[in-house]
Order: structure tokens, then C-alpha cells, then sequence
């Protein structure tokens, strides 16, 4: 997997959560202009591989904002951190123009909660700029049946509109959507079994952090999204991303040493 000019294999890296919005569901997260660099700069400190910036609430219930709106939150923070930080960058978002907007200040990857199929020109627009792309599953309405047939066919056929378009096999990282349009049952059951995205051919990312299927309060959730991704080290999952990139960069290297 290519991020940017660097190869991710054999590990499973951290990949830093930025939240530039007033409302997501982990209030820590939340930064501004005037402490984003601050906190960039101590997520690779504590190890982090990517730093993935947000100007786009997804948690439940979230108010839809606008590409322009997105691309004002995360323009100065997005050409700020990739003038003072080597680590690869990604930016959360589903319309193509905020795609184009991060990609053409720097951004090496954009991160779409809908794997393509949001926006039409999404594809287009990533392949255009040589960028790599992380393809979440996710559904208009709550999965239901058969939930892996669901996930997998979502994400191949997200995979193939990538490859359709032009983007490099070897920039395609997908995302099972974990919190998104599932139950808890459905949730812990894609956590549980989440070797099987490894079928798709394409390395992958579990996105759990703090999220509502741990239960409690997101401030009481660090040890179980910990355990999560230490199980995703076992299972091959090439990135992990969170809020928290110590305590996970330390329990996948202490899981890593003891296997060797």
C-alpha cells in the first residue's frame, strides 16, 4: 500500500484522527486553526504513520455540511501540517470538489465513509491526482441479512469503480464501516471476522476508536478500542485508526515483539 512517496506493509500502522468540526462525537478530538498543528505534531511524536484530517462530522444524527464548507475548515490546517510534518496525510470527505480542493493543497489520500459511490466524479478526481483512496462500506439504510455478502460486494464493486477510473491497485485501502449503518451485534460480528476483508485482495482499515459499540461514554473507551486494535495487528489489518495514537502504537509493538 502507497501513501504519498511511502510503502505500508508487514505491520499495522496507526493513523491519527484531526477532527476540524464542532460537533464530532469524541470532544478531545475536536481542533482549530490555532491548536491543529499542536496536536499534528504530537501524533507523530507518538508514532503516528498518517495523520487523517476531518472537516465533516459522520457520527449519528450528524448536519450534513458543504464542500465549500469543508475545504474552508480544512484548507490552512491541511497546508500547514504538510509544510511541518513528513507523515502522509489524508482528508475525510465524500464530495469530490473538497477531494480536489485537499488533493491539489496536498493531500495524499482521501478517506470516503462512502466508497465511491456518493459522488460520480469522487473516482475520477482522486485518480486524476495520482492519490490513494481508503473505501469504506457503508448503506442508506441499516444492513440487513446477510452482513458480510453485504460488506463484500459493496467494497469489490467500490474497488472496481477505482480501478475503472484509473486509481493504482496499490492505492486502495478499504474500510469494513464499523458504526455505520449497523447494529452493535452486526458491528462486534465485522470486528470479530475482520480477516475477511483480506479476501478482497486489498489491504485494510478499522476505524473503531472510542465509537458507541463499546458501550459507556466515548471518554471510557480507550481500553477497549486498545484491544481492538491489537486484534486487528493478529488479524493483518494494515492501519488502524484513532484518536488516542500512543497507547495503540505501544500495544501493537509490544503484541509485534512478542511474535518475533
Amino acid at each position: 500500500m502507497i501513501i504519498g512517496k511511502t510503502e505500508f506493509k508487514d505491520n499495522t500502522y496507526v493513523m491519527a484522527i484531526i477532527n476540524l468540526t464542532p460537533d464530532s462525537f469524541y470532544a478531545p478530538s475536536r481542533k482549530t486553526c490555532d491548536n491543529v498543528l499542536q496536536a499534528a505534531e504530537q501524533a507523530v511524536k507518538e508514532g503516528a504513520a498518517v495523520i487523517d484530517i476531518g472537516a465533516q462530522s459522520t457520527r449519528p444524527g450528524y448536519s450534513e455540511v458543504s464542500a465549500e464548507e469543508e475545504i474552508e475548515r480544512f484548507y490552512l490546517p491541511l497546508l500547514n501540517i504538510k509544510r511541518n510534518f513528513g507523515v502522509p496525510v489524508s482528508v475525510d470527505t465524500y464530495f469530490s470538489a473538497a477531494a480536489r480542493a485537499a488533493l491539489e493543497t496536498g493531500a495524499d489520500m482521501i478517506n470516503d465513509v462512502w466508497g465511491l459511490t456518493h459522488d460520480a466524479d469522487m473516482a475520477k478526481v482522486i485518480a486524476e491526482h495520482n492519490a490513494s483512496v481508503c473505501i469504506m462500506h457503508n448503506s442508506k439504510t441499516p444492513v440487513t441479512g446477510d452482513l458480510w455478502g453485504n460488506v463484500l460486494s459493496f467494497l469489490k464493486n467500490s474497488t472496481e469503480l477505482a480501478l475503472a477510473a484509473g486509481i493504482d491497485k496499490n492505492k486502495i485501502l478499504v474500510d469494513g464501516g464499523i458504526g455505520f449503518a449497523k447494529s452493535r451485534q452486526q458491528n462486534f460480528e465485522l470486528l470479530e471476522n475482520y480477516e475477511k476483508l483480506n479476501t478482497l485482495g486489498y489491504p485494510s482499515l478499522l476505524g473503531c476508536s472510542r465509537k458507541s459499540m463499546f458501550g459507556g461514554e466515548p471518554a471510557d473507551r480507550l481500553a477497549a478500542t486498545v484491544a481492538a486494535s491489537v486484534a486487528a495487528y493478529k488479524k493483518g489489518t494494515l492501519f488502524v485508526r484513532v484518536h488516542d495514537v500512543a497507547p495503540n502504537v505501544q500495544a501493537i509493538a509490544k503484541c509485534r515483539n512478542a511474535a518475533e
